[in-house]
């Protein structure tokens, strides 16, 4: 933060590029994007590559550049590019007559020239499918994974939901409920309160832990119904990435 908001050259730093938040789905990589804009204190812009295509010849590389020439007006800023993997070409990969290759050219140069201030965080289910160029140290600095969250962690992300839902954590076990949410991520543990909260105001009852634990019971995780492509992803990142705590 001190490098990239203040004069990073009297510091002896260079100014940070950005980071790649790789890991499972529903573990908080788009909310460590706006986190870092909410910590830092600066405007967020996401960049949707989706609505950069365009069905005219060059005009999917100028709404690049116009929106990379915005996120540089914008500086100091955090750009954050959502499921990168979705926006940019593979290796090999001409269906769509040369296009994402020439979008990935132009975001390339940009990455390699820009000057202002723009601290990019990229998140990406797919890292394998992302061009290596892209992803190499010099265009950004470090490449994080984000792993489902330990016990700890998920006793963490229930205080979290109940207090965010006006709920009494008091009369609730949660470190029983965070034994009994093994393998679930973030998102799923949310879910799991929304869902114990219907169930609850079906009965007209005060929520209660057996209203969770009910809910918890009946979840297939991703980390279950998809197993082997987390066990997967989690094995090839254990020593290509930084673990993110």
């Amino acid at each position: 933060r001190d490098a990239f908001l203040g004069d990073a050259a009297t510091l002896g730093l260079d100014v940070p590029k950005g980071i790649m938040l790789l890991g499972v789905q529903g573990c908080g990589k788009s909310l460590a994007a706006k986190a870092t804009a909410g910590a830092w204190a600066v405007p967020l812009m996401r960049l949707d590559f989706g609505a950069l295509y365009n069905k005219f010849l060059g005009e999917t590389e100028r709404n690049l550049r116009e929106a990379l020439k915005t996120s540089d007006a914008m500086a100091p800023c955090v750009l954050w590019m959502d499921e990168i993997e979705k926006g940019v070409a593979t290796s090999g990969n001409d269906n769509d007559g040369g296009e994402s290759r020439r979008i990935l050219g132009a975001l390339l140069t940009w990455m390699a020239e820009r000057t202002t201030r723009v601290f990019i965080v990229a998140t990406s289910n797919n890292i394998e499918a992302l061009p290596p160029e892209l992803v190499r140290k010099g265009r950004l600095d470090e490449i994080f994974f984000v792993d489902l969250p330990d016990e700890a962690g998920r006793a963490e992300i229930l205080k979290i939901h109940l207090r965010r839902r006006r709920q009494e954590i008091a009369g609730l076990d949660l470190p029983a409920l965070a034994q009994a949410s093994q393998g679930f991520s973030g998102a799923e543990v949310e879910q799991a309160v929304v869902a114990a909260l219907y169930t609850a105001h079906a009965q007209g009852a005060v929520l209660a832990t057996a209203h969770i634990l009910e809910e918890m019971q009946r979840t297939r995780p991703l980390s279950v119904v998809m197993a082997e492509r987390v066990s997967y992803l989690r094995a090839w990142a254990a020593d290509r990435t930084v673990k993110a705590d």
